[in-house]
């Protein structure tokens, strides 16, 4: 019997594709969760609040490597460091951390940066804690997935009037394309920093809107707003991108046009529909 590799939000949009390769690949798969589910083939679940700690002693015990995908855009630096102790005291010999494109670019220097960007801070606070806790370790950065793209997307199409932060850009990712990715790090050496991870094409904010838009027969006014502070303007530089690193294949047309056909398609909606868990990028 393999010793169990232990995936924090495991039941999140990015953790549902991971659980399943590993176990796949022939390993038992333990998922720290906040919330009791039953036993899947392959697959142990144990309670435990990473934002409290408890739990994480026992979910952490007899585990070598472990995949720290939960977080979310406040307290991740706390999770991880209550991760990073139980997991030193427990002996873990490789721990693997999801962080996002531009962790360690966009300045947070207001109230308003925060407020806006503090997703941002929060992975990179988290970076360092990963990086310090004398853990062997690797790090994967990846641009946005395309269904956090689409999720907002849907929310302001509501809108009469859609407000669109100019200059922006996006390099969106298939999140199967990351999971394997991620999978194939747990499953190799610690690396430490490994190179991001991002989508085959960088697009406009209003680019991917008006797609969404065709593709519904819905019609909306799309209003450019200039937004304020430093971490906006490294956005309008890109800081948030990795062209350089455009290694994804799928692209935002081919997943809009797979995850809208799903949508008339109730069986196949229910199969493909993302988690909203909130331990989740």
């Amino acid at each position: 019997m393999t010793t169990p590799i232990l995936v924090t939000g495991g039941t999140g949009t990015l953790g549902r594709l991971v659980t399943p390769l590993l176990r796949d690949a022939g390993h038992t798969v333990r998922v720290l969760s906040r919330r009791s589910h039953e036993f899947e083939d392959g697959i142990e679940f144990t309670a435990g609040d990473l934002a409290t700690g408890e739990g994480i002693e026992a979910a952490v015990d007899g585990t070598g490597t472990i995949v720290h995908l939960a977080g979310t855009a406040k307290g991740d630096e706390d999770k991880a460091r209550n991760l990073v102790r139980a997991a030193s005291q427990a002996g873990a010999q490789h721990l693997v951390y999801i962080s996002v494109v531009g962790a360690e670019r966009i300045p947070i220097v207001s109230g308003v940066d925060r407020a806006m960007f503090g997703y941002f801070a929060a992975k990179r606070a988290a970076e360092k804690v990963v990086a310090d806790s004398g853990l062997p370790w690797t790090t994967l950065r990846a641009t946005q997935f395309h269904v956090s793209m689409l999720m907002t997307i849907r929310q302001i199409a509501k809108l009469p009037v859609i407000p669109v932060p100019a200059g922006f850009r996006f390099q969106p990712v298939d999140a199967g394309e990351v999971a394997a990715r991620l999978v194939e790090l747990a499953l190799g050496k610690p690396s430490g920093l490994v190179p991001d991870f991002a989508g085959p094409r960088v697009y406009e904010m209003k680019e991917l809107i008006r797609s969404y838009l065709r593709a519904r027969g819905k019609h909306r006014l799309i209003m450019p707003v200039r937004l304020p502070g430093k971490a906006a303007r490294a956005f309008r530089d890109g800081a948030n991108l990795a062209p350089e690193q455009a290694v994804g294949h799928r692209t935002w047309e081919d997943f809009l046009t797979e995850r809208l056909r799903s949508d008339t398609d109730p069986a196949r909606s229910a199969a493909t529909r993302p988690s909203q868990s909130a331990d989740e990028r």
